[in-house]
Order: C-alpha cells, then sequence, then structure tokens
C-alpha cells in the first residue's frame, strides 16, 4: 500500500509542518466574532451558534488549551 500524505495521513500529512500560526488563528478568531454580531443583530440564531462555537474554538486554539504545540504527539 502506497503512503499517502493527504489530510490525517499521520507525522508525513498535513500539518506536520505544525500547523497554522497564532496569527492566523486571531484572524479567524475576530472574523468568527465579526460574523456572529452580525448573525445575532439578524436575528439568525443557529447560524450565529455556529459562528460562536467556531469563535470558542479559535480561542482555545489561541490559548493554547487545545492543539498543543511543540513535541511529537504521535
Amino acid at each position: 500500500m502506497a503512503a499517502w500524505a493527504g489530510w490525517g495521513a499521520g507525522p508525513a500529512g498535513a500539518g506536520s509542518a505544525g500547523g497554522p500560526s497564532r496569527g492566523f488563528l486571531v484572524v479567524l478568531l475576530v472574523a468568527c466574532v465579526g460574523v456572529a454580531v452580525v448573525l445575532l443583530r439578524d436575528r439568525h440564531w443557529t447560524e450565529a451558534g455556529v459562528a460562536v462555537a467556531g469563535a470558542l474554538y479559535f480561542g482555545l486554539r489561541v490559548s493554547g488549551r487545545l492543539g498543543g504545540r511543540g513535541g511529537d504527539r504521535s
């Protein structure tokens, strides 16, 4: 079976270079918060909830509480 270096392919797969930068995660966090505010203003409750969940996820990634950095996690 040939090795495949696609998403989730272990140590040689996508993300093996360390994942997204902290700056990129901050941009995504701010974008999610902005989208959530607009959706809440327009009373799209379900969609706003998804945007808030995304903001929480990216907030946890930025703070380092999720998706730890450094070391080999294999």
